[in-house]
């Protein structure tokens, strides 16, 4: 747990430094071209979940965040030897989750910056949280579709 703990912190601090970078230094809805027409920077808070759900559910987020935590660690991680990619799989999950749990804790809501236009379909802005988690739980998918799970034991 301590390696997943450090691993975990570094996505933290990534994910925290980036959006303290995007909180100081722009005004909320400003937005920087990176990609014309394809990737911009837009500071946007979001006070919902993933495409902004369940507005105003603060709280609700941070206890079903705090839940996850809980669940990941007691099912998925507790008293199992884990390999290299799982290690930073289940890291990546844990430093996404708390990273958007900080903003709630912290704002009230999430900061979210990573905007795309993608054949004309201007995608739901979010963070780099976010993607932890959703490159995450597809890492995930894969090591279990691919059978690997079968490399993880119990101690």
């Amino acid at each position: 747990m301590k390696k997943i703990g450090i691993i975990s912190l570094v996505f933290i601090i990534i994910d925290f430094i980036v959006k303290i970078i995007i909180n100081n230094n722009m005004n909320v809805y400003d937005s920087i071209s990176i990609i014309p027409s394809f990737f911009s920077i837009t500071y946007v808070r979001n006070i919902g979940a993933a495409f902004s759900i369940m507005e105003n559910s603060r709280i609700l987020f941070i206890i079903i965040g705090f839940i996850a935590l809980i669940l990941i660690y007691k099912y998925l991680i507790m008293n199992k030897v884990l390999n290299k990619y799982l290690m930073i799989s289940y890291s990546m999950l844990m430093g996404g989750i708390i990273g958007n749990m900080i903003d709630r804790i912290i704002y009230g809501y999430v900061i979210d910056y990573l905007s795309f236009n993608i054949f004309g379909y201007s995608f739901p802005i979010f963070n780099l949280a976010d993607t932890f988690i959703v490159v995450s739980i597809i890492m995930l998918l894969l090591y279990e579709v691919g059978g690997s799970h079968a490399r993880v034991s119990s101690r």
